[in-house]
This record gives C-alpha cells, sequence and structure tokens, in this order.
C-alpha cells in the first residue's frame, strides 16, 4: 500500500479547500465543459488522491464517449459476449461530464481495492452482484443515491445515453495523479526496450489498436477498426499503454440474456508489455493481494517507468 495513503487524513481539510477553489474558478456546473486536464508530471506526488471510478460503455452505439480523455488511468475489461467496458479513474481533474455509464461487474471490486476506498459511479448491477457491491469497500454510486448527478441524453438511444456530472458526485475529486496512487513510476524510460509503432488487442468481440504517433507523443487508439475519438472529435491517446496478460474465468454471473459474465483476475503475477515512446517493453507484474498495489517491474527487478499523461490499461487474456 502506498505510503501516500497514510497522510490522507490529516490532508483532508486541504483537499476540501482545494476542491471548491477548482470548482470555483472552472465554473463546473450544469452540462459545461472544463478544459482538457495537463498530462500529470514526474514530480506529481499522490499524497491525498481521492479518486472517482466510472464504469462507462464501449460499444459502437455508445462511441464517442465523453470525458475519457480527462482520465488517470483507462481500463479495458472483457465482459459478455467477448465485448469490451472501460473503467476510467479521476483524481487529477475530474470532467464536467463523464459517459455513457454502465452497469458495473465483479471484475471491478478487486482492482479497485488498489484505491483507498474510492468512489464508484455506475448505472446498475446483476441482483445477485449487489451485496457484494455493498459489502465492497468503495463508495457505490448509482443513480439511485444522487439522482442530481445523472441525467439521460437526447442524442442517442438508452441504454447508451446515461451520463454523469461529476462535480455533482458527493466525492468531488481534484489534484494528484491515481495513477501513482497506486505505485505506478513516471520518469526516464528505461535502457532497453524494442521499437514499435502498433500493438493489437483483441478480445473475442472487440479489437483495440495502439499506433505511435511521435508528432503527438501519444499512442493513438483505435477500436473494432475506426480511431477512437473524444465527444469533440479529437483522437483519443494515451502516454502509456500496459498490455497486461491475465487469466479471464467465467464468473457465477449472467446478464440479463444469460451471458457468463467474464471475471478478470487481477491479484497475481505474470507477463506486460509496456508501450511508450515509440517502443515495447517486456516486465513482469506482481499484486500479492487486493489490498497491494501492482507493481510493474523490468527484468532486472527495477520499477518500469511511464511515460508523463494518461495510462491504458489493457487486460488481455493470457
Amino acid at each position: 500500500m502506498s505510503a501516500a495513503r497514510a497522510k490522507r487524513s490529516a490532508a483532508a481539510p486541504l483537499v476540501a479547500l482545494a476542491v471548491a477553489l477548482v470548482m470555483a474558478a472552472c465554473g463546473c456546473q450544469g452540462g459545461e465543459r472544463t478544459a482538457p486536464p495537463r498530462p500529470p508530471s514526474p514530480e506529481e506526488s499522490a499524497t491525498s488522491a481521492r479518486v472517482l471510478a466510472v464504469k462507462i460503455d464501449n460499444v459502437g452505439p455508445a462511441r464517442p464517449q465523453t470525458g475519457l480523455d480527462h482520465a488517470d488511468i483507462v481500463y479495458l475489461e472483457q465482459v459478455e459476449a467477448g465485448l469490451s467496458r472501460i473503467l476510467a479513474v479521476y483524481s487529477s481533474r475530474l470532467p464536467a461530464v463523464v459517459g455513457p455509464v454502465r452497469s458495473a461487474r465483479e471484475t471491478d471490486l478487486e482492482l479497485l481495492r488498489q484505491f483507498d476506498r474510492p468512489t464508484l459511479a455506475y448505472s446498475g448491477a446483476q441482483g445477485k452482484l449487489t451485496p457484494l457491491i455493498d459489502a465492497a469497500r468503495l463508495d457505490a454510486l448509482p443513480p439511485s443515491k444522487a439522482p442530481d448527478a445523472y441525467f439521460r441524453s437526447s442524442d442517442r438511444a438508452a441504454p447508451h445515453n446515461l451520463y454523469l456530472r461529476a462535480a455533482r458526485t458527493p466525492n468531488a475529486t481534484a489534484g494528484a495523479n491515481a495513477a501513482a496512487d497506486i505505485g505506478l513510476r513516471f520518469g526516464p524510460a528505461p535502457a532497453g526496450g524494442k521499437a514499435v509503432t502498433e500493438h493489437t488487442v483483441r478480445y473475442p468481440s472487440a479489437r483495440f489498436v495502439f499506433t505511435w504517433s511521435a508528432d503527438r507523443q501519444r499512442w493513438l487508439v483505435a477500436m473494432d477498426g475506426a480511431p477512437a475519438r473524444t465527444a469533440e472529435g479529437e483522437r483519443l491517446g494515451a502516454a502509456t499503454v500496459v498490455v497486461q496478460s491475465v487469466t479471464v474465468r467465467p464468473s457465477l454471473f449472467r446478464d440479463r440474456s444469460g451471458n457468463t459474465s467474464p471475471y478478470t483476475e487481477t491479484v497475481g503475477s505474470g507477463t506486460a508489455l509496456v508501450l511508450r515512446e515509440g517502443r515495447a517493453y517486456e516486465t513482469v507484474w506482481s499484486r500479492a493481494t487486493a489490498q497491494s498495489d501492482t507493481a510493474f517491474t523490468t527484468p532486472d527487478g527495477k520499477p518500469m517507468t511511464f511515460a508523463a499523461g494518461q495510462v491504458w490499461i489493457v487486460y488481455e487474456s493470457r
């Protein structure tokens, strides 16, 4: 567990003041949009990080998503029928609007144990999963608990039109980088690596391509054969992409159509490919317990460093 977490109680009044000042300055009310956040620098501390995690739809009718470019970490998970869903984690900055918001999965509960009691915004869950969400060490925030924070958009059909006004959540977030909060290191690239311009990850019913852009210093994202974009039409891009090899097994839960929900095991160890600055680095990941952070190390045992900016972590079945 990161040492920064022990400092949070003492820092809470400062965090509250910082949040108030940020919200007053940006005018984050209603559906207004905020400016995109600056990329977190290698020197940023995780002290007082307060995390908002949002479960985001990722099928064709849900794209382009709103607010995804503001996230510190974007997790890609496999769900029923081989499709994908996104868990976006915010702490450095809050967008005015995030979405479309969809239902939670069992995988999210273990994954989010890395953070210090995060808020999880989601639109619902399979009935038998609800008691596990209620018992989890997080602040569950479905629309029933914060109706003023959610709204339905008229520009697309349900269920792909539910959005979250992040500033209206009880746990407004600002200041520190959520990626640093769970122990990810930002800094100069390690020695070695292999020059790579493109990498593809395939799920049974989804495909993601990350293409290095030297001009933008980002890995541009494509989903299912089309460029991934923000709601404003800009290309989505990550400073660092982690393709984490994990066990994906059937869970005890099913969706409304009877499809078994996959469960992604994020506790354990395995290999990971880290893409940064046009190079690929073979690394090892390890997470001893659900309460532990996930460590990424180079073959010589040193911590893997990430490029400053947004991190995408893609869970790939091994």
